[in-house]
């Protein structure tokens, strides 16, 4: 060994670490070629699309006893999504009757109350029509 050789990486460790990058050189390529791939090809279509608004489906108001002897007279009108069929009222009736039975006149009388107990039944009417209701719109509502 000479004095210029101490050292020195031996030529075979600086093959290896050739052949480390050019691994993962082709292994980063391969990755990026699947999420193309996935990305045209096999990704779901609409997946990232909103749900386009459809018919809306007007109910009959309805009146709901409310807690200390006062009543609700309430009607409702449901967004359905585009496409969506059998969007009928009895669900939405329903779930209407039970959020709304026994609630104080006061609470209704609050607009951030109301708006949340607006955004339950949108919540539960989402559930029971297996995403083909999008909205909800009040249009009756008046307490006594």
């Amino acid at each position: 060994m000479s004095v210029t050789d101490v050292g020195a990486t031996p030529p075979e460790a600086t093959e290896e670490k050739k052949s480390g990058k050019k691994l993962l050189l082709v292994l980063v390529v391969v990755l990026a070629a699947a999420a193309a791939a996935w990305w045209f090809m096999i990704r779901p279509a609409g997946a990232d699309e909103a749900p386009k608004p459809g018919e809306v489906v007007q109910l009959e108001p309805v009146q709901i006893n409310l807690a200390g002897g006062h009543y609700l007279k309430i009607g409702i009108a449901l967004q359905a999504v585009e496409g969506a069929e059998n969007v009928e009222g009895s669900k939405a009736l329903d779930a209407t009757i039970e959020l709304f039975s026994g609630t104080e006149v006061a609470d209704l009388g609050d607009g951030r109350k109301r708006s949340r107990l607006k955004g339950k039944l949108l919540d539960e009417l989402e559930h029971r029509y297996d995403g083909d209701v999008m909205g909800v719109y009040f249009t009756d509502f008046v307490t006594q």
